[in-house]
């Protein structure tokens, strides 16, 4: 079948003529289409398909090049959200930010969706070399070495296509020899390293920092052997924090070739729950965490009590039933528990107390006989073991006592397999217990690596004070928007994308830092802004009627488009009538035969301005002046038509929890809760709005962005927007 490629002259669709040469698909080209039509496909049986992106997909479909398009719908996906992305490279304010992010991105890939070339490389490649003389002043500056080393690999592959079609359509002269590839991006090549999250969000992360911030090396770590764990306790949803150690997990395991694990803690039944631990895959797999298998500490319980039992045999750990808070003085003043020097027997008998949860062995716990001298604290007896009559959330209530992390953790470690345990920096005092109890138990040492906790201003991260405002309802829910969880965040409408780049800027630096969430909400907003739908909104308290006198009687109806520079946010209707809605703080801006502009209309005129006794405006009218300049006018409005097909709207803000960036140690949190926390506001707002899907994301023009939480059901029903932070001081809510 014969197909014709129609185009502007203005604007050839170089991606598409780009992946038809190298497919070797036949085209023949027709450069006459309007400025502001899309390129279009002519098949021979009159048949058509529009837009760049569409075409770009036929092609990906048609060709014989494996894997061009499908190998799997998930890579299909990937390479959706790649076409989506590829317009912010035309617009001239994002062009180097998007080519940090790309540079980063393609540390150690080859390829930006899966091991082959695809219609992804295609169009970002085009982009880049539809910049002309601006990308080849950065590629030649070796100020992005990874895209540039990228960018000449695809051109010296299929050399003799791209360089006629940018020297035919780009006006260039050809893309020049590639640069020899160094020794070390040779080597980068060699090492797969994937940071792309399971929704697909590998698109969405915008600008990035330099590589150096994270590129760290762990301790004598060899590639194809390394094996890392991620291990969370289920005692709640992964909240930001353990975001960061999922990722640099994640980060280590694919710049190594290596294996990631993840292991839930679960050795305190009383907190833990099976509700937890599917909430915690969930959130992995949002996260894009790719790992080897799930294991539990739980599974090795019977080979900690074995190993328990050894360290009595050696005298190297001690029943103690001395009262929690007298042992915590005597840990604290270095004082020796008189349970200490216990005979072997003794102890024998009291673990087997403890093992039956009789009387007696409730009053017990397992000490490991350290050094009680020792300044570093935690080196003073630690305690192994402690009675738990709670069933436990997998196996029941077959066991009344429970190991602690710190003796569980070094011990699963190392039957595991594991080469390094990642711990953030709060666990620095501990470090030297975990590898004295590897040795004393007689198991593989484990290299530990370090990094710093995130913490973030006006947030809590312990999932004690967490529950507390579960449990006190003073949220929604572990998923509720006002939490730092990963669902919490997502929902209230934070890219994926942009919290991977949040974390991997920071690296696996030691330097505590205390975050603003302000920076995350700014790059965040990078990766929806030029690719998310606008809107039109109008408050319902105290809106205002303007009347038009010279519109035509009968609304009429215009399609414009959704996001005016990307195409992919489709299409809108937008009724115009003579009696339109705009928001009360608008109209009281307004004076008499002031010029106004009507955002997606055109400009007009306020002849007369209608108050109420209070003097609050209550009715304008005016004319319109479409041959009125939009750049002379000082008020931009966004206004609706006086129609039923309006729908109601309930937008919902967010404020933080608690009323102080940081809490001092010893500071009770429930002294700074903040009392107000959300606020609901009624709007009207566009007939379109009762297509948009849960999840999406939108900006309502002037309003700000939003995601929508409950799409339309019914008139009755108000669609619920969230409000989402685009990285600016926020207002505290009254």
């Amino acid at each position: 079948m014969e197909i014709k490629l129609s185009f502007s002259p203005d604007n050839p669709p170089l991606s598409v003529i780009a992946a038809a040469k190298v497919a070797g698909i036949p085209l023949s080209l027709d450069s006459t289409l309007h400025s502001a039509s899309a390129p279009t496909f002519l098949f021979s049986d009159g048949l058509k398909l529009h837009g760049t992106y569409v075409l770009l997909r036929y092609l990906g479909r048609v060709a014989s090049i494996p894997n061009f398009y499908c190998q799997s719908a998930f890579e299909a996906g990937q390479i959706d959200q790649w076409l989506e992305y590829a317009p912010i490279l035309s617009s001239g304010s994002e062009f180097e930010s998007a080519c940090m992010y790309l540079d980063s991105y393609l540390l150690n890939r080859t390829f930006l969706v899966g091991h082959s070339f695809s219609i992804a490389d295609i169009a970002i490649w085009s982009g880049l070399a539809g910049n002309g003389q601006r990308w080849e002043s950065l590629r030649k500056s070796k100020k992005y070495q990874n895209l540039a080393r990228w960018f000449n690999s695809i051109s010296a592959e299929h050399s003799a296509v791209l360089n006629e079609v940018t020297a035919t359509y780009a006006g260039k002269r050809g893309l020049g020899k590639p640069t020899k590839a160094t020794l070390k991006e040779k080597e980068q090549q060699g090492v797969s390293h994937d940071l792309k999250n399971g929704n697909g969000d590998i698109n969405e992360k915008g600008k990035v920092g330099s590589r150096s911030t994270y590129e760290v090396d762990l301790p004598d770590a060899k590639i194809k052997n390394v094996r890392l764990r991620f291990a969370p306790e289920p005692s709640g949803y992964l909240h930001i924090g353990h975001s960061k150690a999922a990722l640099l997990n994640h980060y280590f395991a694919q710049k190594y070739e290596g294996e990631l694990i993840v292991r839930f803690d679960d050795t305190n039944p009383a907190k833990e729950s099976n509700e937890f631990v599917e909430n915690i895959l969930k959130d992995i797999e949002t996260l894009g965490i790719e790992y080897k298998e799930v294991t539990y500490t739980s599974d090795y319980f019977p080979r900690l009590m074995e190993m328990a039992e050894n360290l009595i045999r050696k005298g190297k750990a001690y029943v103690d039933d001395t009262p929690r808070e007298q042992m915590q003085k005597e840990r604290m003043d270095g004082i020796e528990s008189t349970c200490r020097n216990n005979s072997i027997e003794t102890n024998m008998e009291l673990w087997k107390e403890m093992i039956a949860g009789s009387e007696r062995g409730l009053r017990c716990c397992l000490r490991g006989k350290l050094d009680m001298q020792d300044p570093n604290k935690s080196l003073r007896d630690p305690v192994y073991y402690r009675c738990n009559p709670v069933p436990h959330h997998r196996i029941g209530s077959k066991y009344k006592l429970y190991p602690t992390y710190d003796f569980a953790c070094p011990f699963v470690d190392a039957e595991e397999g594991i080469t390094h345990a990642l711990r953030s920096s709060e666990y620095h005092d501990r470090n030297a217990q975990y590898l004295r109890i590897q040795e004393d138990m007689g198991v593989r040492r484990v290299h530990i690596y370090e990094f710093s906790r995130l913490n973030m201003v006006y947030t809590l991260l312990s999932k004690r004070k967490l529950l507390w405002f579960v449990q006190n309802g003073r949220v929604d829910g572990w998923d509720d928007p006002r939490f730092p969880t990963v669902q919490g965040i997502v929902r209230r409408g934070l890219k994926i994308g942009a919290l991977i780049q949040f974390i991997l800027e920071q690296g696996a630096s030691k330097n505590l830092n205390l975050m603003e969430w302000d920076k995350l909400w700014t790059i965040n907003k990078k990766i929806i802004d030029p690719v998310c739908p606008r809107h039109t909104a109008v408050i319902e308290e105290c809106r205002v009627l303007l009347t038009l006198t010279d519109v035509p009687e009968k609304p009429f109806v215009r399609i414009i488009p959704r996001h005016k520079k990307y195409e992919g946010a489709g299409e809108k209707c937008t009724t115009y009538t003579s009696r339109i809605w705009i928001d009360h703080a608008d109209a009281e801006s307004i004076t008499v035969d002031e010029e106004v502009t009507l955002m997606d209309w055109g400009n007009a005129i306020v002849k007369e301005i209608v108050k109420d006794q209070d003097g609050n405006v209550t009715r304008l009218s005016g004319i319109l002046h479409l041959e009125g300049s939009v750049k002379t006018t000082k008020l931009k409005l966004t206004w609706l038509p006086d129609t039923s097909e309006l729908v109601n709207l309930s937008l919902v803000e967010f404020d933080y929890l608690i009323t102080k960036k940081k809490l001092e140690e010893g500071e009770d949190f429930l002294d700074v809760v903040n009392p107000c926390t959300k606020r609901e506001t009624a709007a009207l707002g566009d007939s379109n709005m009762r297509n948009l899907k849960r999840g999406e994301i939108l900006q309502l023009e002037r309003k700000g962005y939003f995601r929508c939480d409950a799409p339309f059901v019914r008139p009755s029903k108000p669609i619920v927007l969230f409000a989402i932070p685009d990285g600016r001081q926020q207002t505290v809510l009254k």
